[in-house]
């Protein structure tokens, strides 16, 4: 569902995964034009590097 959020409202997407001001920043971007397609890479990539750290994470737990 997370993907799809970044491909249509990118901005959204950081808020989604806790990153508020990186949310504002990306909605300044997508406000152009010309900045919505690296705004839509910047939150696919942002929300792929999310969902590595919850891997790690959960790996460090069940280890512990």
């Amino acid at each position: 569902m997370r993907l799809i959020i970044a491909l249509v409202l990118p901005w959204l997407t950081f808020f989604t995964i806790g990153r508020p001001l990186a949310g504002i920043i990306c909605l300044i971007l997508q406000i152009t034009l010309i900045g919505w397609l690296p705004a839509t890479i910047w939150a696919v990539y942002a929300l792929s590097q999310f969902k590595t750290d919850q891997k790690i994470e959960r790996a460090l737990r069940q280890r512990a």
